[in-house]
């Protein structure tokens, strides 16, 4: 059977698995409320809560974009590791408080928080409007990336027999009906289910590379066909590592799709041991990438732009090629992969449909009828984000620095809000106009770095500064619920 062929037999046995998990958390399900649909009754233990924050996190940009910025950046992108574990840092930022609100105050989405926060009128109720706006835009972004990259790791690996469009279009339909069906426990299922798969499917490639030529031969190859590859980093290169630290570390934490996870989770010792293990992980996730972007690099010379998100699905037919065994080894990798994008994508869907109904339309998110609300909301983005999938234009690398530059704008009201009382939504709003509109500007411009520095990352700190400063001098609004 050729590599193809299997390729794509297995990959249908895969999303028939999907579609039965999808109806059994369907049986599954207690009630039609938000709560159970979009947070599966808060009752996610802490190995499922482990690898569907694992899958989450790690997505089609980690496991197309990071090789591809490997590829391009050469060992340089050692940074990619290390901004994986900053998220860690920024999650003991916001959880510690968070967490006993959430069990508390029966949280839904991030705007329920805001709300409790900041008030249910004037000021408040305008900030989580527009918050909610920039983590949609944020996500439709995200799921934008997931689709290319789905559509990039079936078609070539696939051989064409399922060409990009086909893809895209097929996969995002399987994603929209076991997430309507099964709500968050089909997508916590079968997120554990890829995060398995992934982790496995990553030590096998690791496994290859090493025993093909050793990493020592390797760095002498890429020294060959690219000295720039193993340079030591300039000053500016260090600076940009500690602004993609920044970035990450800070805006990765604004997904809605990981804070709703906060709000899932069974207990909270649940959660802080899930978080403790997610600590390692990017040891055998981002670290192995970036080795495989640059086993790329003497593999196939002068690959373009878009081209080098595909150096993973290039690899795994090379691979397949050496033999019966590796290429049952590469099919199970391909089918990793796929399991990955889908994961992130399903969790990002379900998100956006979830603070469309509660904090863009203002649903009630204790209202059973909130539930079909945000469903058709997600099937709305899901159409849009197709039109955009089908002709990409953007590195996934880009895509992921060009939404993070607008979540991290979100957080500066999560994260100062929940710790300094006198953080006020007028001062927060006017912070987050001053960074959005200096992202923006940048954007216009095509000015990605400023001194180094991600335009975002410059953004956010404007942004915290105005907020703070307006926070101290603004008066007090008890009637709108700000505290004193």
């Amino acid at each position: 059977m050729s590599f193809g062929l299997l390729g794509t037999v297995c990959l249908l046995v895969y999303l028939v698995l999907l579609v039965g998990l999808a109806e059994y958390a369907r049986r599954s399900r207690k009630d039609s409320t938000p709560s159970d649909h979009f947070l599966a009754g808060r009752e996610l233990g802490f190995f499922v809560l482990l690898l569907t924050l694992y899958a989450t996190t790690y997505s089609g940009n980690s496991l197309l974009g990071y090789p591809g910025e490997g590829y391009r950046r050469g060992y340089a992108w050692i940074i990619s590791t290390g901004m994986m574990m900053s998220l860690m840092v920024g999650y003991q930022i916001l959880i510690p408080k968070l967490r006993p609100l959430s069990v508390r105050e029966n949280f839904v989405t991030p705007g329920d928080w805001v709300l409790y926060r900041y008030g249910k009128e004037g000021a408040g109720l305008v900030l989580r409007s527009v918050l909610a706006l920039l983590m949609v835009v944020a996500l439709g972004n995200y799921l934008l990336a997931q689709l290319q990259a789905m559509g990039h790791v079936t078609g070539q690996v696939t051989n064409g027999l399922v060409p990009y469009s086909a893809a895209v279009i097929g996969l995002a339909g399987f994603i929209l009906i076991y997430e309507t069906v099964g709500g968050m426990r089909a997508v916590a299922w079968t997120d554990a289910v890829q995060g398995v798969l992934m982790l496995l499917g990553l030590g096998l490639m690791l496994y290859w590379i090493s025993q093909g030529e050793g990493f020592s031969e390797l760095v002498r190859k890429v020294g060959d066909v690219r000295p720039s590859a193993i340079a030591a980093p300039s000053d500016m290169q260090r600076i940009n590592w500690i602004s993609t630290i920044l970035l990450v570390g800070i805006g990765a934490v604004m997904y809605p799709q990981a804070i709703q996870r906060i709000f899932a989770a069974r207990s909270s010792a649940s959660l802080r041991r899930a978080l403790v293990w997610m600590g390692f992980l990017p040891l055998t996730t981002t670290f192995v990438v970036m080795l495989l972007g640059i086993a790329a690099i003497p593999r196939f010379s002068d690959l373009g732009t878009l081209e080098a998100d595909r150096v993973m699905p290039m690899l795994l037919a090379q691979w397949a090629a050496t033999g019966v065994v590796w290429q049952l080894f590469a099919v199970l990798v391909f089918v990793a992969a796929l399991a990955a994008i889908m994961s992130t994508a399903d969790s990002v869907l379900l998100s956006l449909g979830s603070i469309i109904a509660g904090d863009v339309l203002g649903r009630n998110t204790a209202d059973p009828k909130t539930t079909k609300t945000g469903k058709r909301a997600a099937m709305v983005v899901m159409l849009i984000a197709l039109g955009f999938a089908l002709f990409p234009t953007l590195s996934l690398w880009r895509l992921t620095e060009l939404k993070l530059e607008i979540l991290v704008q979100a957080a500066p009201a999560f994260m100062v809000g929940i710790h300094w009382k006198k953080f006020k939504a007028k001062g927060a709003l006017i912070g987050i106009g001053v960074g959005v509109f200096i992202a923006l500007v940048a954007l216009v411009l095509d000015v990605r770095r400023i001194w180094g520095l991600h335009v975002g990352v410059v953004a956010v700190a404007f942004n915290f500064a105005f907020a703070v400063f307006f926070s101290c001098i603004l008066p007090t609004d008890r009637s709108r619920g700000e505290t004193p």
